[in-house]
């Protein structure tokens, strides 16, 4: 019903996007009013759609790499890690790491934190819904990019901004719901990007400290999503294909759905309890000069009646001025390796990400040489 009603020439999309976004109930409201059918604009057109199957058996036999970072201080063993995290993140861009030293109860109470918020009644939730946050504090919507999108996805997200000190939020600010918890995850997450920085810069052959001078933990936004049970799960999608921008860090509840592009297909990413999974963007593709690849990745909509929940902590330089430049690392170039990729700004970047709808590599190949 819904595809056809998608293709109705009288239907005013804008006017039904609209009402949906000025009621604030986001789409854990519409799941939960018990709905059969999905609104038209959240149905995808079918070349979209058509991806979600694997073109063959051999994308379930598939996964990324499990990486174990208790090595991490053991001096003996650190090159066997640095060269498993440049092998993962050169042939993947994905991983996912153990034993990074967080305990089991802290991402236990992350996840019931984001969760517990999701779960609100709409009257406390619909309070903090707004859009006018995109780019500072704290914003709680339905899709970031609804109003640029061709299509909407089914997830909900609490979106907050750490730093730079410009843009972060506010303590009071924060829901109270996971307050606590938001603020101690960031404490927690930048101890495992530090690390993880330090062994991407000594893969690349570079001093360790490489990734943190340029300003990669400067930069800190982390969005608490939601992706309620959709009743039609083979019409969209929770998250439409993208890359993402710098270093990624995901703790995700045991609901699959995660998906990675590789050797064009869908590898599904199986919820590994205790893990958190970690991916490159294409802020450190064009840094590392195509040695580290930013891979597309989705998530499918839910079809379980227990909700998605995924936590990301986004990390980026944290300088958004006109004057600092970014582009592939000197030491990584010579007259046999030269530049793939032009300088740019971060102002540049943003103006290109909030330009549009989330997408796979756009920037990439506007600044490629």
């Amino acid at each position: 019903m819904a595809a056809a009603d998608h293709a109705n020439s009288t239907y005013d999309r804008m006017k039904e996007l609209k009402e949906f976004d000025q009621s604030k109930i986001g789409v854990k409201g519409l799941a939960d009013s018990g709905i059969t059918s999905i609104p038209r604009f959240f149905v995808h057109p079918p070349d979209t759609l058509d991806l979600k199957k694997p073109t063959s058996q051999t994308c379930t036999k598939k996964t990324i790499p499990v990486i174990d970072l208790s090595l991490f201080n053991t001096p003996t063993k650190r090159h066997q890690l640095v060269e498993q995290i440049r092998e993962a993140t050169s042939t993947w861009g994905f991983f996912q790491v153990i034993n990074h030293g967080i305990p089991i109860s802290v991402l236990d109470e992350t996840i019931n934190a984001i969760k517990a918020f999701h779960n609100q009644p709409h009257e406390v939730k619909s309070k903090l819904y707004n859009r006018e946050n995109e780019r500072n504090g704290v914003m709680y919507a339905t899709n970031g990019d609804l109003y640029r999108a061709k299509a909407a996805c089914w997830h909900d997200s609490l979106t907050v901004y750490m730093s730079p000190e410009t843009k972060r939020a506010k303590e009071e600010d924060i829901p109270e719901a996971c307050r606590k918890e938001i603020v101690a995850w960031e404490l927690h997450t930048i101890k495992v990007a530090e690390a993880l920085l330090e062994l991407l810069s000594e893969g690349l052959g570079v001093e360790a400290e490489r990734f943190k001078k340029l300003g990669f933990l400067d930069g800190k936004l982390l969005v608490g999503h939601c992706y309620p049970y959709c009743p039609e799960p083979d019409l969209t999608l929770g998250i439409r294909s993208h890359t993402d921008s710098g270093l990624t860090v995901l703790l995700q509840n045991q609901v699959g759905g995660l998906q990675v592009k590789h050797d064009d297909e869908w590898v599904d990413v199986e919820p590994l309890p205790g893990a958190l999974t970690i991916n490159i963007g294409d802020f450190i593709q064009i840094i590392s000069n195509d040695n580290y690849i930013s891979v597309e990745h989705r998530v499918l909509a839910n079809a379980s009646k227990e909700p998605r929940i995924s936590i990301v902590v986004f990390f980026n330089v944290g300088r958004h001025t006109d004057f600092d430049y970014y582009g592939p690392l000197p030491e990584l170039l010579s007259s046999n390796k030269p530049a793939l990729y032009r300088k740019f700004t971060v102002p540049e970047f943003l103006e290109s990400f909030f330009s549009k709808e989330l997408d796979s590599k756009s920037f990439i190949q506007k600044v490629k040489l």
